[in-house]
């Protein structure tokens, strides 16, 4: 009996759990149903428009090209650029199709089967690796209208809506049509968004040019890609691509030979991070994104409203040549890794700025850890303690970025110290640049290089020199090369670097030479007003100071003005303006803006004597400061230049150039007080000049560009017997003209050297 009462206990048990079950079904069915048609009806928010839906427009960054068709960069609120579904590779949408949405060409926008599996699986047995029931035109939907926050309701609201909205997408656009939007909207990770983006960073390709296994290691991402971050997960993203290369095979678009030989490879990344702060010629890019800012704000689209740099897809062709960017940026690495040694031996461990703690207390102050601090509202004394608590932080150093514990104090000064520098190459002939480099790493050191203004030195010198030559002055005319003291000028005394006097140079060796006291009677001789309002002509818009001191170079200047003034003497007397930007086109092709090769302006020297100046900065190279082209680097091309120095090694110069080609380098501190304790690692033609000479030396080697190491100057040969003397000279002959014409002659010189030469004539004649 009590084994019958069991066993309807037990019967009727099942009845009731079943009938319980059946009930909870369809009560949350019912539920379903019900919250559904809450969600439709836009309680949590309401659906897009269909016009929306059928203009769907999304945020695409502006690309940067160089001349040569290289992409340098973007400018971008998410890193997305659009890719047509015609460029991107059929394995590529087979991979995505098996992983992602198996019956993706059979449905229309949802897929009950997979929705019945997450029904029973995932949420009935809570089997959370049974994957998700979201169609491809889901995930369009999901990346198009993010979700919004509802608490435990997120979920449930945000997978009805995107369902609502997929479906609509299914009647708007074709299946190749939603995996062109899907495909240019999917983040890939690491702030990037698209298949074109992401086939560039992780293979430095374009999508059509995908490899199957490439191609399923990028669908792999979608899944997780911090997860299967191929540089950061190598095994995980191996093992997750393996499993996309499976779902080929298992839906048959792969045989199995294919598939298991494919397995075995490993994954071969060419990482090509393009972030603000990486990439090719970052601070170039700065420089044309505030040109562009600039430009759009005057351009409207069709529809009358205004360009957005960052999220109209607009492209920007710039006349930056990325092989001779690449040889810039190799270069200036190059010396200045090696400098930057020197300069820790020149100092043995001391701090540069030991004698100037004011300066290095400014440093400080300005600081972005020092800033964050006092925002806080905490006092000096605290900010200074704060900043000597160590904490695990990253810094530059030359053999590459380090990881470290060391303290926001320390590393500010540490940086500090570093020695920094600007490169610029521009087409002397119509103004283009070729190179910028605005310093030695953007990521760490912000401020541009090329554009900053310091002191010239001695790169000021061809502008006295060329207004001496405008007023009569000949390369072969003698000055004396002694201590003047100026008395109009308090007193003032320049000195040689050398530290060295007598004799007399030549105008032409004073300039090979880099002679200072000449240099400065040569700009009295020019007069001062004349000079600036020459340079000012030239290209100089910095403030010039009207004393004798501007002809050793104590006004400022930017490389980017002084290479225009270098462009004078290569246009014949005219200036060229530089151009960075050849034209802006829309998402369309449409042109936005065009700036077409500029041409020389008026002239404002004669030929001639820029031929004259040229020449003599021939000069500096074949025997001057700047002879270590020859000596050194064994250039043989004609070459013509002039190095600068400041005073206590603040600053080192140099600009050279052929028939074609102008660069400049700098190199110094961000400070005056970080800088060499002598002139022998100080000066121009050991700090500044290599970074150029390396330039130089790979542009001539490149067989693309080899023709412009047989270039010529062409300066007539009836102007060179201009140049027929010495560059120095213990004694010269003084004439009577030079007695009227020149100060620094004295009459007892004159009258002492007549009587030499008529003492030696009477011997002469008495011998004969």
């Amino acid at each position: 009996m009590n084994k019958k009462l069991k066993k309807r206990t037990t019967s009727n048990l099942k009845k009731y759990l079943i009938k319980g079950f059946i009930s909870l079904v369809i009560l949350l069915f019912v539920f379903g149903i019900i919250f559904i048609g809450v969600v439709r009806l836009g309680v949590f928010g309401g659906f897009p428009s269909d016009t929306v839906l059928q203009q769907i427009h999304h945020n695409t960054a502006t690309n940067i090209y160089s001349v040569d068709n290289k992409l340098l960069g973007r400018y971008y609120l998410q890193n997305r650029t659009n890719e047509s579904i015609d460029n991107i590779p059929e394995h590529f949408i087979q991979a995505l199709v098996a992983t992602e949405d198996v019956r993706y060409y059979s449905h229309q926008g949802i897929d009950y089967r997979s929705l019945m599996r997450v029904f029973v699986k995932t949420i009935l047995l809570a089997d959370r690796g049974a994957g998700g029931g979201s169609t491809i035109s889901q995930q369009l939907a999901k990346n198009l209208y993010p979700r919004k926050d509802f608490g435990f309701l997120t979920l449930p609201v945000a997978k009805i809506k995107e369902m609502f909205v997929a479906r609509k997408l299914e009647q708007f656009y074709e299946k190749n049509e939603i995996l062109e939007l899907y495909l240019n909207t999917v983040s890939f990770g690491e702030n990037t968004y698209g298949i074109e983006t992401a086939a560039l960073i992780f293979f430095d390709k374009e999508p059509s040019t995908l490899n199957i296994e490439e191609s399923a290691l990028l669908v792999g991402l979608l899944k997780a890609s911090s997860n299967y971050n191929p540089r950061n997960n190598g095994e995980a993203a191996l093992s997750r691509r393996n499993v996309v290369l499976s779902q080929m095979y298992k839906y048959g678009y792969i045989n199995q030979q294919g598939c298991d030989s494919l397995k075995q490879l490993p994954i071969d990344l060419n990482y090509h991070r393009l972030t603000h702060d990486e990439g090719p010629a970052p601070y170039f890019r700065e420089h044309v994104r505030q040109e562009c800012l600039n430009i759009l704000k005057s351009k409207t689209k069709p529809d009358g409203t205004n360009y957005n740099l960052y999220t109209d897809g607009l492209k920007v062709y710039t006349t930056l040549n990325a092989k001779m960017q690449e040889y810039a940026e190799k270069a200036m690495k190059k010396h200045l890794k090696k400098l930057q040694q020197q300069f820790e031996n020149d100092w043995q461990g001391r701090s540069p700025w030991e004698k100037n703690v004011l300066l290095a207390k400014l440093q400080i102050e300005q600081s972005e850890p020092y800033q964050l601090l006092k925002s806080k509202g905490l006092s000096d004394t605290e900010i200074l303690e704060a900043m000597k608590e160590k904490r695990l932080s990253r810094i530059f150093t030359w053999e590459g970025v380090k990881d470290t514990l060391i303290s926001p104090l320390d590393s500010v000064m540490h940086h500090f110290k570093m020695l920094q520098s600007g490169f610029l190459a521009m087409n002397g002939t119509n103004g283009d640049i070729l190179a910028w480099v605005g310093g030695i790493d953007y990521r760490y050191f912000k401020y541009d290089h090329v554009k900053s203004k310091r002191q010239t030195g001695s790169i000021i010198k061809p502008v006295v020199y060329v207004s001496a030559l405008e007023r009569g002055v000949k390369p072969c005319d003698f000055y004396k090369n002694d201590s003047v003291v100026y008395e109009d000028y308090d007193n003032w005394t320049p000195g040689n670097s050398d530290g060295e006097y007598g004799g007399y140079y030549s105008v032409k060796g004073a300039l090979a030479n880099s002679v200072n006291t000449i240099s400065v009677k040569l700009l009295l001789e020019a007069g001062i007003d004349s000079t600036i309002q020459l340079a000012r002509q030239m290209g100089i818009q910095s403030s010039l100071p009207e004393t004798p001191s501007l002809a050793l170079g104590t006004g400022q200047a930017s490389l980017l003005e002084m290479l225009q003034v270098y462009s004078v003497f290569l246009n014949h007397g005219a200036r060229v303006k530089p151009r960075v930007i050849r034209r802006i086109v829309d998402a369309e092709g449409n042109l936005v803006y065009t700036d077409p090769a500029h041409q020389p302006e008026d002239s404002i020297l004669p030929e001639k004597t820029t031929q004259l100046m040229i020449e003599m900065m021939k000069g500096v190279v074949e025997r001057g400061t700047a002879n270590g082209l020859r000596t050194i680097w064994k250039f043989e091309s004609e070459l013509a230049g002039k190095t600068g120095t400041t005073q206590m090694n603040t600053d080192a110069w140099f600009i050279g150039m052929n028939p074609k080609i102008i660069a400049g380098a700098w190199v110094g501190g961000d400070s005056p007080v970080v800088r060499f304790k002598n002139a022998t690692y100080g000066q121009g033609a050991y700090s500044a000049l290599p970074v150029c000479a390396y330039f130089f030396q790979d542009v001539f080697n490149d067989p693309k560009y080899k023709y412009l190491k047989n270039l010529s100057f062409n300066i007539p040969d009836t102007l060179k017997s201009a140049f027929d003397c010495n560059d120095f000279q213990q004694s010269v002959k003084i004439k009577f003209k030079d007695v009227l014409e020149k100060e620094d002659v004295s009459i007892g010189d004159f009258i002492k050297n007549l009587f030499r030469r008529n003492k030696k004539k009477t011997k002469e004649k008495n011998t004969n």
